[in-house]
């Protein structure tokens, strides 16, 4: 029996093969009866990524929309905040089919209203009304070859380009893993175009799963040898639907997400910080923002406490590095405008031309930070109900905890927002969650030295995996 798709923390997820057309015709017509009144014209905007699962899917989301009244317009292959870019500019809907960085077998919806992401209040009517209409035949919701609209990728570009000076990154030579992210070609077109000379290297036609905050150690290892091989200062990439940037030193060193985004926020000059608990505490104490507010993980969380703060200068990033901005930025006397979605291009820019500006390697930005630092990995393939009940259990049992290590027995601290954040007496910190979008097992660590991180979160990990397999047992 194929699992049914599910909400997460972003969107709709889940096999990629139970998107089939009576799936997809009850959530796509349920998001457009509960959660678009609001759009200008009925009217949807499509767009998917490079995943063999996604042309399919996409051309059932416009069958159904239009088989519900509905115009669509198909964007193609392009990454998910050009399409909430362009949805947001024209005040209709959007529905993105992708996966983002889970493996290839899976697939999800990402949905967008007329003002903006999804609410995690909306998920609970669109979720009914779809069980409801299961029921229904879809049978005549035939897909169809869409014809490509090619303005959602042109008014992205654009948005960079008007909003850093032509010569922002001349200078600096940049690698490119371009693997299977579906922005890869317009990525590339806009380093070029503020002046970086491009070494692009890595591109497949077959998904590759890319999570910017595990990277696998092959994907590392062929950014490494591209950087020594061509010189570079720096090598970039993206996820799989281009709103989760990464980022490698001079050094081909990873900097990890949460970095990025306060390096990206201190460069576009923003003054209040909102992003999730799992980011590192070197925010609050670098003093470089007036304002830091925590929320639990996911962009939907990180949003709806933007929209709440007050003042100018406002932005929020995830651990993921998934950068929004919910008002107007200026940067040198060019504006940039809000886009509170996860966005991975901006923050990539922000901090390249904030090293070429410095006239500093990108270790050299990173290093003024006060020295905290954050790894995270992941144990795949685990159930959530497994999951879920390993994190609520090391909330409460002291023996369970002393079992994953001696030292998590006592914690100083204990905070439940999201998952189980352990607070250590020596100040590392161990949190463990379970995915909301993938049947993963998540552990952030944070401690004072990246050696330090790096062996505690390897003992974690592999102490996890021990337990798991003990409590199944």
């Amino acid at each position: 029996m194929v699992e049914k798709p599910a909400f997460g923390t972003s969107g709709l997820r889940g096999p990629a093969d139970g998107f089939d057309a009576a799936i997809v015709g009850a959530y796509v017509t349920a998001f457009l009866a509960t959660s678009c009144q609001t759009a200008r014209e009925k009217t949807l905007a499509i767009a998917w990524d490079r995943r063999a699962s996604s042309p399919a899917i996409a051309a059932r989301v416009a069958a159904a929309a239009q088989g519900a009244g509905w115009q669509t317009i198909s964007c193609g292959e392009i990454p998910t905040p050009a399409l909430a870019h362009f949805s947001l500019g024209l005040a209709i809907p959007a529905i993105m089919v992708t996966g983002s960085h889970i493996p290839a077998r899976y697939n999800g919806l990402k949905f967008y209203r007329p003002e903006g992401e999804l609410r995690k209040a909306d998920e609970a009517p669109i979720r009914d009304l779809a069980e409801a209409r299961l029921i229904d035949d879809w049978s005549g919701a035939e897909p169809h070859e869409p014809v490509i609209d090619d303005r959602a990728r042109k008014n992205y570009r654009e948005r960079f380009l008007s909003a850093f000076a032509p010569d922002a990154l001349a200078g600096l030579t940049l690698g490119v893993f371009t693997h299977s992210a579906v922005g890869r070609d317009d990525l590339v077109a806009i380093l070029k175009a503020l002046g970086a000379r491009c070494e692009a290297f890595g591109a497949s036609d077959d998904f590759v799963a890319v999570d910017t905050e595990a990277v696998g150690a092959e994907h590392l290892e062929v950014m490494r040898q591209a950087l020594r091989a061509h010189g570079c200062d720096a090598v970039v990439s993206t996820d799989g639907d281009g709103d989760r940037p990464l980022l490698l030193s001079e050094y081909g060193a990873q900097v990890n997400g949460d970095i990025i985004g306060a390096l990206a926020a201190r460069a576009l000059g923003a003054k209040t910080i909102v992003t999730p608990l799992t980011s590192t505490s070197a925010i609050e104490a670098s003093g470089w923002f007036q304002t830091v507010i925590r929320t639990r993980i996911g962009s939907p969380y990180v949003i709806e406490a933007m929209e709440t703060a007050t003042g100018s200068g406002i932005v929020g990033f995830e651990a993921n590095g998934g950068f929004l901005t919910q008002t107007t930025l200026t940067r040198d006397g060019r504006a940039i405008s809000a886009l509170p979605t996860r966005d991975a291009l901006l923050p990539i820019i922000a901090v390249l031309a904030d090293a070429k500006s410095r006239q500093e390697p990108i270790s050299a930005l990173v290093a003024h930070l006060p020295p905290r630092a954050m790894r995270a990995d992941r144990l795949k393939d685990v159930p959530q109900v497994a999951g879920q009940s390993l994190v609520a259990r090391l909330a409460e049992d002291e023996d369970l905890r002393r079992r994953l290590d001696p030292a998590l027995a006592t914690p100083a601290a204990i905070d439940r927002t999201d998952g189980t954040r352990l607070t250590l007496s020596d100040g590392r910190i161990v949190h463990v969650r379970q995915s909301g979008n993938a049947p993963e097992l998540r552990c952030y660590v944070e401690a004072d030295t990246n050696e330090s991180a790096r062996e505690t979160l390897a003992a974690m990990i592999a102490r996890l995996e021990t337990l798991l397999e003990t409590l199944d047992g």
